[in-house]
């Protein structure tokens, strides 16, 4: 990792292996908390991004901390990120976020609460589409 053009204010945290079977690519995860709101730190190595997925019964916030990404909704443009942007993700709203081709990224994930709450995982993002953004 070069830290002239990526620094991020929380540590990187372990590989994800827990998650790896629904990205493209090395994703690192450090969760920052465990009680009543889950808060993770996501790092992406550039080019990982997440499959396609759906937050049940409650939504995802995401805070941009490093790097350069991007976030699309099911049949919307991807959106570019950088470091203080947000993104509230409502649920049930199919989207994945990850890194830029060329730049890592890193975001803290925060779970929104909610009762019955769960993570429905589809197919990754195609190389196609990924290719097309800049």
């Amino acid at each position: 990792m070069n830290t002239q053009e990526f620094v991020s204010i929380f540590p990187t945290g372990e590989k994800n292996d827990a998650y790896a079977q629904y990205f493209v690519g090395w994703s690192y995860l450090n969760m920052l908390s465990t009680e009543g709101v889950a808060i993770g730190n996501v790092t992406f190595e550039p080019g990982c991004r997440n499959n396609w997925h759906i937050h049940h019964k409650g939504g995802q916030i995401l805070l941009i901390t490093a790097g350069r990404g991007y976030y699309q909704e099911w049949g919307k443009p991807a959106r570019e990120l950088n470091p203080g942007d947000v993104v509230n993700i409502p649920a049930e709203v199919k989207h994945w976020h990850g890194a830029a081709q060329d730049s890592w990224f890193a975001h803290l994930s925060v779970e929104v609460p909610a009762e019955g709450r769960a993570n429905e995982w589809l197919e990754p993002v195609s190389d196609a589409d990924y290719k097309k953004l800049k």
